[in-house]
């Protein structure tokens, strides 16, 4: 994600190392690789003309401190910019109703109908809700059909007009349903073009005004880039929407709508889409999104993945076990699907400060524990339970089992041991658990 920018912004500020102080002349010669890499981003090049002068003028007007270098500034000055471009502040969606009504708009391909269904999961699994998803795309069967499969993963109900083609009907209905069954919050997939015609932005505005919901979302595919701005810009016309999905993030995308779509229409980047899967989904929050472009993790939302993986209970008991030294590898296990939950190892490990750049070229798959699970699913229920009996030959009959060499089942032993004495010391200490377990865990597969 904005691996191209973070790259570009790196070597802009490296004309201010070394200097001494600001001045005009260093500053604007650094400005200029900022624009560029900007425009590169595909970032409207008014915007980004705008952009650097403001950062001028702050960058300029500012006192450096003997601690801080030029270059610091720089990067301080450009963080605040791209904070204040991409909104400031995280907006919440508006919860108070009953129900609460979502209409989800956008156009074809953009990911409307696996939003709708991502959304549907964080509603209820982060904030508790029971959630309706409605299918309003009577022209399309197969979203029909893949809101109904995406609704069965989440086991989310979903309501469809089957034979019924008017989809305001359709949404009238299920609201009226959701009443009758005490669903919180009902969300509507509706239907999309390729390309922007008046019949789909008539029917979005007819459901818009019939549901009067409470929040309405623009969806658009971040890889189109400037394209997506200026559709975004369309919608907002027509349908004055409440704030805008970027799907498809974790794609080849340049940034460029993630940074000016806010700029252009004025609304607020509620989610985006970083995978296929219905929990690769996330709230957007501008502070921590500047942190990523310029290369400085994203702490705060690592803890936070932490946080809704961790079981109070759970964690008592392996403090007791780490306490008596009876950590085994039924409890590795466990510690390995709590950081499966979290999400993509790779985007974790972006996440800690200094490590982007680090694991840039390191290939890490989605499944990246495989196999050390299928290590660990290949021993007796009681040499999981007592590690102390894995002699050669077990060990042979496990790197059997797992399709494997003993060298493998023998590196992942002696890394076990070590994670098994780091984590006694952690658990006296209390700091770094997660993100030390993680380290331990990848040295794992190497």
């Amino acid at each position: 994600m904005f691996d191209n920018l973070n790259d570009k912004l790196e070597k802009a500020f490296k004309v201010l190392k070394g200097q001494g102080h600001v001045t005009e002349v260093n500053v604007a010669e650094s400005l200029k690789d900022v624009r560029r890499a900007l425009v590169d981003a595909d970032v409207n090049f008014k915007i980004a003309k705008s952009f650097t002068e403001k950062v001028k003028e702050k960058a300029l007007g500012r006192d450096v401190l003997t601690a801080v270098s030029p270059g610091q500034l720089m990067i301080k000055v450009v963080h605040e910019e791209l904070t204040e471009l991409m909104g400031s502040t995280h907006e919440e969606l508006d919860l108070k109703g009953s129900p609460v009504i979502i209409l989800v708009a956008g156009l074809q391909g953009s990911g409307k109908t696996t939003f709708s269904a991502k959304l549907a999961n964080y509603l209820k699994a982060k904030k508790g809700k029971k959630v309706l998803l409605v299918a309003c795309d009577v022209y399309r069967p197969a979203a029909i059909e893949q809101l109904k499969v995406l609704g069965g993963q989440i086991d989310v109900e979903v309501f469809a007009g089957e034979d019924d083609k008017d989809p305001v009907g359709i949404a009238k209905k299920a609201v009226a349903h959701a009443k009758t069954m005490g669903h919180q919050v009902v969300v509507v997939d509706t239907a999309g073009r390729l390309a922007i015609d008046r019949q789909m932005m008539d029917e979005i505005a007819a459901l818009k005004k019939t549901l009067n919901p409470q929040e309405t979302l623009f969806v658009v595919d971040a890889m189109t880039g400037q394209d997506a701005v200026n559709t975004a810009k369309a919608f907002n016309d027509r349908l004055d929407y409440e704030g805008v999905v970027l799907t498809k993030l974790d794609g080849d995308t340049r940034g460029g709508a993630a940074l000016t779509i806010r700029s252009v229409v004025d609304k607020p980047i509620k989610f985006v889409g970083i995978g296929e899967k219905v929990d690769a989904i996330d709230v957007f929050h501008p502070r921590r999104m500047a942190d990523r472009i310029l290369g400085m993790g994203d702490i705060v939302s690592l803890v936070e993945k932490a946080q809704e993986q961790y079981d109070e209970e759970e964690a008592k008991k392996l403090q007791k076990k780490l306490a008596k030294n009876q950590f085994n590898f039924n409890d590795f296990l466990s510690q390995l699907q709590q950081i499966k939950k979290m999400g993509n190892v790779k985007d974790l490990m972006e996440m800690i400060p200094g490590m982007g750049k680090a694991i840039k070229d390191i290939d890490l798959e989605d499944d990246a524990f495989k196999g050390i699970e299928a290590i660990i699913y290949s021993m007796t229920p009681a040499e999981r339970e007592n590690p102390a009996i894995l002699n050669g030959s077990r060990r042979k009959r496990i790197s059997s089992g797992a399709g494997t060499n003993i060298q493998e089942v023998n590196k992942l032993v002696k890394q076990f041991e070590d994670t098994r004495k780091m984590m006694r010391m952690v658990s006296s200490g209390g700091k770094g658990k997660m993100t030390n377990l993680m380290r331990n865990l990848q040295g794992a597969r190497r």
